[in-house]
């Protein structure tokens, strides 16, 4: 009998270590959704997809695509779920490039040359606010809820490694996803995982993408 799961898609970790490979645009979310479940013997009830939004002041064509890419996985039945992105402030964005420059140990030479580029900051940057934590919350949830039997991340981030913790202690299945690049070491020697090489994305490129 095949087990019930949700997949939770980190967009953003998903996006950055994809695009290493192929163009993440290209992809199929719904052939990789089918590629896992049934390798794995899932039957998917829902796929969730957790993006961050940049706001239409800061780039106005960005965030028409972004609208208009969102759109149409919600219209092929993916749950969407936003969180606007965050800006740090020219102080906070120094503070932490202080701090990684701090962790190079330079010599004195080098140290000023670095300064000078690696410091000249525009007058704010972006983050990401609160993505994983709701990614992790709504696993748990549902885990807890026994809605599901199995918890499918396509995600190679540590960070959730608490929460898979967690929802193996209501006794249900976990199972990570994510390309080879950027996945976590943690994650793949604790769990379960599936890894997306490339053989598998060309199997999940769009139809006009695989006709080319």
């Amino acid at each position: 009998m095949s087990k019930k799961a949700i997949i939770f898609i980190d967009a953003n970790n998903w996006y950055h270590n994809v695009k290493k490979w192929v163009k993440p645009s290209s992809i199929d979310i719904h052939k990789v959704s089918s590629v896992i479940a049934k390798e794995n013997n899932f039957d998917v009830i829902e796929i969730r997809w957790y993006a961050s939004m940049p706001s239409i002041k800061d780039d106005p064509l960005i965030y028409k695509m972004q609208r208009a890419f969102l759109g149409h996985l919600e219209k092929t039945g993916v749950k969407i779920i936003l969180r606007k992105l965050q800006r740090l402030s020219t102080k906070e964005l120094r503070r932490k490039k202080e701090d990684l420059m701090e962790s190079w140990d330079l010599c004195n030479i080098c140290k000023p040359i670095v300064e000078n580029s690696f410091l000249d900051i525009a007058d704010y940057n972006q983050k990401e606010k609160g993505i994983d934590i709701w990614i992790a919350i709504d696993m748990v949830k549902e885990a807890f809820q026994d809605s599901i039997d199995s918890v499918v991340l396509i995600s190679g981030d540590a960070d959730f490694v608490p929460a898979f913790d967690l929802i193996k202690s209501f006794g249900k299945d976990v199972l990570s996803c994510s390309v080879p690049s950027g996945y976590s070491n943690e994650l793949r020697q604790k769990f379960k995982h599936y890894i997306l090489n490339k053989d598998k994305l060309n199997m999940c490129l769009r139809d006009w993408e695989s006709k080319k």
